[in-house]
């Protein structure tokens, strides 16, 4: 390849600053002049305003370059709770590669609140340490770290994934005891299994559920200490905060069953303590419906009774939207599914984005994201742009194309700033922007 220069030579387009250092970090990690992501308008449209995709927004005084999230993902690969090499390569490279803030997978806030035994946790001092490493890496690159607290309730104490798809597996979901399982430790709000396979788990007394409110907010203490800018609590996908919403999983009869009120209470307890504890920005992941209308009818049912409602779905999530806004979340992202095996869940492009902008239309003075098979830059832009999330969160597109923020900026006509280590795989594209030919 040859450049025939048309124009002068492309100057950088960000402001060089001083590089801060990070303590345990070569001169190498901390090189970046400005935020990877970040990005400025083409050259060949220097005064088209920037997409609203990547416009900076702050929260509790948290700055976040883009709009652009990353989705968290278990990848059951820590050390007893423990952070691994995996997840320091794992989620710098995420930062590498222009993510606004990068949230990590489900983290487990007591250890029988995991899904499998390699499950990421923060259920105990000694586990800072690993978590500081891998934030302190993100910062030295100028992102952001967040990390999703969680409970698996009674989805718990399973093993990881390619152990049961491993081909002549005949174990069994569960984790046994000398695979480090917990199987007598599982509990959720009533004795009612997830689906086949699944442990039936105890019904958690008055006593776990002190546990598990408590357990959240010394976690969100350590994150703080771990380094962390924000925490997301993880009350989506049936796991123990979302059982104890719904009325399908929620039999109890005690101050945490029956009612509307008394099946939000644990959440809402869960929300308060978290933002005593954390005074960064705090998140709060829901499952928006449980997407089983069809098989077991309308959301709400007995009008007039004291539990009005069959299972969970839209009209209670923005209810308990606008309790965990004053409870102190400051943005809630809208999943869904997750709690019943009997789900029909129309799987097709943006399909939960309308709960995204249904929150944002009904509850004012809460951030929203959106998420779901938002895989074009097109589409993404589109859905912040028409006011119907603040956030656009990204999962498995991200394992696909690790790049996507910058390809994104590129598509959306913008220029944009990568690691300077990975400056060149991208000066092609920022040459061309400027009106320099590039001949093949």
């Amino acid at each position: 390849m040859t450049v025939v220069a048309a124009t002068p030579e492309v100057q950088y387009p960000f402001t060089p600053v001083a590089a801060p250092r990070v303590a345990g970090y070569h001169e190498f990690a901390n090189v970046q002049r400005a935020e990877i992501g970040a990005v400025v308008p083409s050259r060949d449209a220097p005064n088209t305003p920037l997409p609203k995709l990547f416009e900076p927004l702050t929260i509790r005084g948290v700055e976040w370059s883009n709009r652009l999230l990353v989705a968290p993902m278990c990848t059951y690969s820590a050390d007893n709770g423990k952070a691994t090499d995996w997840h320091l390569v794992h989620y710098g490279s995420l930062t590498l590669r222009g993510w606004g803030s990068v949230l990590t997978e489900a983290t487990a806030v007591v250890p029988e609140g995991r899904i499998s035994p390699q499950d990421a946790g923060l259920w105990d001092d000694e586990q800072i340490a690993s978590w500081k490493r891998v934030t302190d890496f993100i910062h030295a690159n100028k992102g952001k770290a967040g990390i999703q607290l969680a409970h698996a309730g009674r989805k718990a104490g399973t093993q990881t994934t390619w152990v049961v798809k491993e081909a002549g597996w005949t174990g069994g979901l569960i984790a046994s005891d000398e695979n480090g399982g917990f199987a007598k430790d599982v509990y959720g709000p009533s004795p009612i299994t997830f689906s086949k396979g699944y442990l039936q788990p105890a019904e958690a007394t008055e006593a776990d559920i002190k546990r598990v409110v408590d357990g959240f907010a010394a976690a969100a203490r350590r994150a703080k200490a771990a380094g962390f800018d924000f925490v997301q609590i993880h009350g989506a996908h049936g796991y123990l905060i979302h059982s104890f919403a719904s009325p399908n999983t929620n039999k109890r009869t005690d101050a945490y069953g029956g009612s509307y009120d008394n099946r939000v209470r644990l959440a809402l307890e869960i929300a308060r303590a978290v933002r005593a504890a954390f005074d960064g920005p705090v998140q709060y992941r829901i499952s928006a419906t449980e997407w089983i209308e069809g098989v077991a009818g309308a959301e709400k049912q007995f009008e007039g009774e004291k539990e009005e409602y069959a299972w969970w779905g839209i009209e209670q999530t923005t209810h308990l939207a606008a309790q965990l806004r004053d409870a102190g979340v400051d943005l809630l992202d809208l999943s869904s599914g997750g709690n019943d095996a009997r789900q029909q869940v129309p799987v097709v492009e943006a399909y939960q984005a309308p709960f995204a902008a249904h929150i944002k239309k009904h509850v004012p003075g809460l951030y929203v994201g959106a998420v779901g098979i938002i895989n074009t830059p097109e589409l993404a832009n589109s859905i912040v742009e028409r006011d119907e999330a603040d956030f656009i969160s990204l999962g498995r597109e991200i394992l696909r194309n690790v790049d996507w923020p910058l390809q994104a900026a590129v598509q959306l006509g913008l220029t944009p700033n990568p690691a300077e280590q990975y400056r060149r795989g991208w000066a092609e594209r920022e040459i061309a922007g400027a009106g320099t030919k590039v001949k093949v």
